[in-house]
């Protein structure tokens, strides 16, 4: 259930003030698409791009006009979540940030910093150079 995750989201400001418990959308897999996260989400004015399982749109088609029309889904936005979903496998391949090892925040930090450069490194095409 999504209301025990979005409990601990804090997101800081730049200026002063508390920081935002509430963000603007929330990208998601077919897992979290039940009626009751999605409620939640439509309590909170959180915008949501979660994937329909198929016996979920089975359930609403066989209903008829009770099941009520389909969630509002954005093709464009979920394609970047398999962006980020990318990126945290590559990151999980290094064996601190997958088991966390460091047990501070501050250290973690560190840690994924330094395998965000190593990816980086590592990814980085090179293009052979031209001879003439």
């Amino acid at each position: 259930m999504l209301v025990p995750l979005l409990a601990g989201l804090r997101i800081g400001r730049e200026g002063p003030g508390r920081p935002r418990c509430r963000p603007d959308r929330i990208h998601g897999d077919k897992a979290y698409s039940s009626r009751t996260n999605q409620a939640c989400l439509r309590r909170r004015n959180i915008k949501a791009t979660l994937a329909e399982p198929a016996d979920q749109q089975a359930n609403r088609r066989r209903r008829g006009w009770a099941g009520g029309r389909p969630p509002a889904f954005d093709t464009a936005q979920y394609r970047q979540r398999s962006a980020v979903e990318r990126c945290v496998s590559k990151w999980k391949q290094f064996r601190a940030v997958a088991s966390r090892f460091d047990k501070r925040d501050y250290t973690f930090n560190g840690t994924l910093t330094v395998a965000a450069i190593v990816i980086w490194l590592r990814d980085t095409v090179q293009e052979p150079s031209e001879t003439t």
